[in-house]
């Protein structure tokens, strides 16, 4: 357990924070949500937060067009059937379904989900009946979901399909939750890479959230490399047409569920992308609270951005006639009054909300209501950013070393562990690790010729001979003082015929694209060095 107190010259009762979302949880509340309140900021942009927000598990958000296998991927990662799960080649999901541990297998419709306060959903009240209907948790005891919880979406539409209205804003929804999860997965069908206007929309909608944002290009194995290379290609432009930032979007490629692959050709490429993409998932607990310090920093700056436009506003319009003539006028010229509290109060053109969004909202604001700048409640905020999340950073460092690694367990990532079947087990370094007979021996007469050949003394050469030897591999000297590092297993700075063999083995090693192990594992250690 640990705390920090926070003094200041006006000698403030100190602030004891047991951890760190008891932190996030009293700095909202007494610093960051007054200048919300103030200033109308949950008309505009979010709903206030709640502690289930602070102290909820990390949430995976999965979306995607009908079909690239979501509901799908998630019974791949739990290895499990989930209540509510429905799959098929139409559109099946009609529904968002959080899927979130629970002792006993069930469902909890979204009127019911909403009112309850141990479940970080109570704000999705505000998007009526006609999302609460299509809103259903479904709890069930897997050891997966003891680290995460994963929201299923509906299939976004295409064609014909989007022009029916679903009844409730579904690109805000999803903006809600791009807010409070941990993780954003968009997944495409190889087959189907066009993007259709409502995943554009939903993609917009998710801006200010790419830190978050992974893809999975999913079904990989029904096609050849040659086309998986063209299709890669082809969705890696149409992101970038969508997706207006300089860095590029990660992208997973392979095939996520436990049937034969249909095209084996790119096994191995499948098998690493997949462990990529369960160690950024496996990572996420490990990640929460510093993910929720980012998103609590990202909001207050928002905020600040929002209380010196609400309050330029109020002080440009009149106390008595010409009010609504006024109002408009403001609204157009919105960008201009951007401008000048940009150059005011020295802030970054990025931490403005989105013009056309701002000017619609004013459009439904009585500005009457506005209040003007309080420098006391910005004041707050500021050394909340200043002083008090820096010494929450340190209490998020201090629960990471003194609580164990954690990772997410269980289903999928079980299977890509350990074993035979782990990722990358009996290729590289690993290669002749179940074998009784040392691996390097295989090759060690080609290698003994090369060893007579530099003039052994006393059956050893020198580092220099060595030298010689081992540059001709091209590799760099760094590399190659690693190699050196290991096969030197007895440290007298000479190599014998078996530490010149296992040389010369891990530079094939590397050679053939693997990496280098930071120790030496036993199965390379020479026979007559074993034991010593």
């Amino acid at each position: 357990m640990f705390s920090w107190s926070n003094k200041d010259g006006k000698k403030k009762d100190p602030e004891l924070f047991q951890t760190v979302s008891d932190g996030l949880k009293r700095l909202y509340r007494t610093k960051l949500f007054p200048l919300e309140d103030t200033y109308r900021f949950h008309d505009f942009h979010s709903p206030a937060l709640e502690d289930a927000d602070f102290d909820n598990k990390p949430m995976v958000l999965l979306v995607g067009q009908y079909s690239t296998g979501k509901t799908t991927f998630i019974r791949h990662l739990m290895e499990q059937d989930f209540p509510g799960m429905r799959i098929g080649p139409e559109p099946t999901t009609d529904s968002f379904i959080a899927v979130m541990h629970g002792d006993q297998e069930g469902l909890i419709p979204g009127n019911a989900l909403v009112v309850d306060p141990k479940k970080p959903f109570r704000k999705l009240n505000a998007f009526g009946n006609a999302f609460l209907n299509r809103f259903i948790c479904a709890q069930m005891p897997n050891p997966v979901l003891d680290s995460i919880s994963i929201i299923d979406t509906p299939g976004i539409l295409s064609g014909e399909k989007q022009r029916i209205s679903r009844g409730y804003d579904f690109a805000a929804v999803l903006e809600w939750f791009a807010e409070r999860v941990d993780r954003i997965i968009l997944l495409f069908d190889a087959h189907k890479l066009d993007i259709s206007d409502e995943f554009s929309e939903v993609i917009r909608a998710l801006k200010n959230h790419e830190d978050k944002m992974r893809v999975v290009l999913n079904k990989a194995d029904q096609i050849g490399t040659q086309q998986l290379m063209r299709v890669y290609g082809a969705l890696m432009w149409s992101l970038g047409k969508i997706v207006n930032t300089p860095e590029v979007i990660r992208v997973y490629i392979g095939s996520f569920w436990a049937q034969p692959l249909l095209v084996p050709d790119n096994r191995k490429l499948f098998e690493a992308e997949e462990q990529d993409l369960f160690r950024d998932i496996q990572g996420l607990p490990r990640n929460a609270a510093l993910r929720k310090l980012n998103d609590l920093i990202k909001r207050a700056r928002l905020a600040k951005v929002h209380a010196y436009i609400i309050s330029a506003l109020k002080k440009e319009m009149p106390n008595v006639f010409g009010k609504e003539n006024k109002k408009k006028e403001l609204i157009a010229n919105l960008g201009d009054i951007y401008t000048r509290i940009e150059k005011e109060h020295q802030i970054s053109p990025g931490d403005f909300p989105k013009l056309s969004k701002m000017q619609e909202v004013l459009a439904g604001q009585d500005f009457t209501k506005f209040q003007g700048l309080k420098p006391k409640l910005l004041e707050a905020v500021e050394d909340m950013l200043a002083n008090d999340i820096a010494k929450l950073m340190t209490l998020v460092r201090q629960e990471e070393a003194a609580m164990p690694s954690q990772a997410v367990q269980g289903g999928a990532f079980d299977g890509t562990m350990n074993g035979p079947f782990g990722h990358g087990y009996g290729e590289g370094a690993s290669e002749g690790i179940d074998e009784l007979e040392w691996i390097v021996a295989r090759d060690k007469p080609t290698y003994d010729e090369i060893f007579y050949t530099l003039s052994p003394v006393n059956g050893k050469v020198s580092g220099a001979m060595a030298k010689k030897e081992m540059v001709k591999s091209k590799l760099p000297n760094n590399v190659l003082g690693k190699i050196w590092k290991l096969a030197d297993v007895d440290n007298d700075g000479y190599l014998d015929d078996e530490e010149f063999a296992l040389a010369n083995h891990l530079i094939k090693v590397k050679l053939e694209g693997h990496e280098l192990p930071a120790d030496l594992p036993d199965h390379l250690v020479p026979p007559s060095k074993r034991g010593q």
